[in-house]
């Protein structure tokens, strides 16, 4: 829910713990507290789609879950995050966008030891589109009322052995009909890749196909669509580059087109998902779809500049739901 910060003052002070999206000077006004927080003002709300600088998105921990005191991570212990994550439980992590520990998350979490046995949802915090190159994302840890510029945050959860927390995503893009596009090697930016197995300049390639770069390139990875979004094109370098990386030797194809988010979104989402404890969507859907003032169903969270379902995902709507055994 979005609220005001008098509101989750108050959850704080009864006793609740809090994941929070918001503004900066907004998360640095909220009291100490058993809570984290990344900087967005993007929103999927009850009413819609909304750009707010006043309210601070809530999502409150279950009353029956046991969260641990929030863990900061770096490029030196970021690699641990699958191991500390609860035998049952969950964990939410929050990175901040355009610093080295995102990018080496999004290069090397494939290979994260127990990552994929563990249930480690999260996102990339990000700042208004008008404050980009003046302002940089942050994380919170408000245990500490530490501000991470460069570090992130995350809170790992213990659930009694009566529930269980999965993670579900939701991707309304799929592998179009067009070429198969390899890359030569991994990384945010790209130059040198195959054309159906012809050597070319992907810059080039992509001007010369008059491609959307608002459609993300796709990857089957064992039957999961993993998108890749385009962040710009630098004709000076000849350079592509992406919100997440490309990985060497992984063919992609360029996503096919989506007429109606809101009806994509609406016919994606399970019509028996029970209501996520923690949910974000990206906020290239949100500019993309023109989802402002348009709702897609009952999935609501923080508009972000990345979402991690295990890895780094692009455009894409993550959710994390608890169910009792049995």
């Amino acid at each position: 829910m979005l609220v005001t910060i008098d509101k989750v003052k108050s959850l704080l002070a009864s006793g609740k713990t809090l994941v929070l999206a918001g503004e900066e000077d907004l998360l640095r006004a909220v009291p100490q507290g058993s809570w984290i927080g990344g900087t967005i003002p993007y929103f999927m709300t009850a009413d819609g789609g909304k750009t707010s600088r006043e309210g601070i998105f809530v999502e409150e921990i279950p009353p029956f879950a046991q969260p641990r005191a929030p863990v900061v991570y770096d490029e030196k212990n970021i690699a641990s995050i699958g191991e500390d994550s609860p035998e049952n439980g969950y964990t939410i992590v929050i990175l901040p966008a355009f610093t080295a520990l995102h990018q080496q998350y999004a290069l090397a979490a494939p290979g994260y030891k127990d990552l994929f046995f563990k249930t480690v949802a999260g996102w990339i915090s990000g700042v208004h589109l008008d404050d980009l190159g003046k302002r940089t994302p942050k994380v919170f840890n408000g245990m500490t009322k530490e501000v991470l510029a460069d570090r992130g945050v995350a809170l790992h959860i213990d659930l009694p052995s009566s529930h269980r927390a999965q993670i579900g995503i939701v991707n309304i893009f799929e592998q179009g009909d067009g070429d198969e596009i390899k890359f030569s090697s991994s990384g945010f930016e790209a130059k040198a890749c195959t054309i159906n197995g012809e050597s070319r300049n992907f810059h080039d390639y992509f001007v010369g196909k008059r491609l959307d770069a608002r459609l993300p390139l796709v990857a089957n990875f064992c039957g999961a669509m993993i998108n890749v979004s385009i962040q710009g094109l630098d004709a000076a370098s000849a350079t592509v580059k992406f919100y997440a990386p490309v990985f060497e030797g992984v063919p992609y194809r360029l996503a096919r087109p989506i007429e109606n988010y809101v009806e994509r979104f609406a016919s994606s989402i399970p019509s028996a998902l029970s209501t996520p404890v923690f949910t974000c969507n990206c906020v290239l859907n949100y500019l993309y779809g023109a989802l402002e003032n348009r709702r897609t169903g009952k999935l609501l969270g923080p508009m972000t500049f990345g979402e991690i379902a295990y890895q780094l995902l692009n455009q894409t709507l993550v959710h994390v739901t608890i169910s009792s055994v049995g």
